[in-house]
C-alpha cells in the first residue's frame, strides 16, 4: 500500500532568522534527497491542511493559542524563548505541521495508504500545554494522537527518536493510559527534563554522550520493543529527529544512515503484528543538512517497505 509524504509551502515560509539551525533549508534538503533517490515520485502527495482550533485544543490550553495569535508580528520577528522564534508566517506554518499529522491519521486509518511522513517545521515534540519551546510551537504529534484517540482508537502509541527528550509529549500524555510514550535520547542533555518515575505508559531508553549504533539498537530492542508488544497500539506515531546522527554537532551521538532504516522497520514490524501496518511519522530534529536529507530517505525507505 501506499506511503504519503504530506507537507505545505507554508513550512518553508517560517524564518526564525539567519544562523538559526531549524532553517527552511531543512524541507529543502529532504526533498533535494529524496528527488535524487527516486522515491519522491513513488509518494502520494496530498497537501497539509490547517489544524482546527478544536483539535488543538486537546493538547493545548485556549489561553496558549490566544497569547500567540495576539504575540504574531507582522514584521520582524519575536521571541517565545531563547530559541523558539515567532515570525510572520510563523504560526501559519506551525497550524499546517499539525494539521499534516491530522490529515495523515485520517488517511491511515481509512486505508488510503498504509504510512505517511510528514515534512513539516517548525518541529513540535517540546511544546507543552501551554508553552512554546525548543524551536516548537504546537506538539503536532499530540495533536495527532489526541485526534486518533477522539476518532475511537483505544491504544495509540508514540515513538520519538530524536536526540533530545520530547518533554512537550510526555508531560500532555503523562497520565493518559491509552497513549504509550517510547523515547530514546542523549541524556543527561536539553531540555534538562528529569526522567519521571517509571510508569506502564511512559518507556525510556535514554543514551549517554558518545553513544554508537549498537547503544542505540540495544535500547531499543530492551525497552521499546517489549513495551509496544504488550501494550498492543492500534496505531504508531512517530517522533522522526535526525539529530542524534554522527555529523550532526547539536549533540553528542553517533548514529548512522542505516540507523534510521534499522529502526524504522522495527516499527513497522510492530505495527504489521498490532496496528494493521498503519504508521504516521513526522519531522522533529535534524540540523546536519546532508545527513537530514539521506537519514529521511532511509526512514521513508522503512516506511514504504522498500529494499
Amino acid at each position: 500500500m501506499a506511503t504519503a509524504y504530506i507537507t505545505h509551502p507554508s513550512c518553508h515560509l517560517h524564518d526564525p532568522g539567519a544562523g538559526h539551525p531549524e532553517s527552511p533549508a531543512r524541507l529543502r534538503a529532504i526533498e533535494d534527497a529524496l528527488i535524487a533517490s527516486g522515491l519522491m515520485g513513488l509518494l502520494r502527495h496530498p497537501e497539509a491542511p490547517r489544524a482546527s482550533r478544536q483539535q488543538l485544543l486537546r493538547v493545548h490550553g485556549p489561553a496558549y493559542l490566544e497569547r500567540l495569535e495576539a504575540q504574531l508580528p507582522e514584521r520582524g520577528r519575536v521571541l517565545l524563548d531563547g530559541d523558539t522564534v515567532l515570525g510572520p508566517h510563523t504560526l501559519e506554518a506551525a497550524y499546517r505541521a499539525a494539521g499534516a499529522v491530522v490529515l495523515a491519521v485520517d488517511m491511515v486509518l481509512a486505508g488510503e495508504v498504509q504510512s505517511a511522513f510528514c515534512g513539516v517545521r517548525p518541529p513540535g515534540h517540546h511544546a507543552e500545554r501551554d508553552r512554546a519551546m525548543g524551536f516548537c510551537i504546537f506538539n503536532n504529534v499530540a495533536v495527532g494522537a489526541a485526534h486518533a484517540l477522539a476518532a475511537g482508537l483505544e491504544r495509540v502509541a508514540i515513538v520519538d527518536f530524536d536526540l533530545h527528550h520530547g518533554n512537550g509529549t510526555e508531560a500532555i500524555f503523562a497520565d493518559e493510559p491509552r497513549v504509550l510514550f517510547c523515547s530514546s535520547f542523549q541524556h543527561p542533555f536539553y531540555p534538562h527534563s528529569p526522567l519521571r518515575e517509571s510508569q506502564p505508559n511512559l518507556i525510556h531508553a535514554p543514551l549517554r554522550a558518545g553513544a554508537y549504533s549498537e547503544d542505540f539498537q540495544a535500547a531499543v530492542a530492551a525497552h521499546w520493543r517489549p513495551a509496544l508488544e504488550r501494550f498492543r497500539p492500534q496505531l504508531i506515531l512517530v517522533s522522526a529527529g535526525f539529530d542524534g546522527h554522527y555529523e550532526d554537532d547539536m549533540g553528542q551521538l553517533n548514529l548512522l544512515d542505516s540507523d534510521y532504516l534499522w529502526v524504522t522497520r522495527e516499527i513497522m514490524a510492530l505495527a504489521a503484528r498490532h496496528a494493521e501496518g498503519r504508521v504516521v511519522s513526522t519531522l522533529e530534529g535534524g540540523y546536519a543538512l546532508g545527513a537530514l536529507g539521506r537519514s529521511v530517505v532511509q526512514h521513508i525507505r522503512g516506511l514504504m517497505g522498500v529494499d
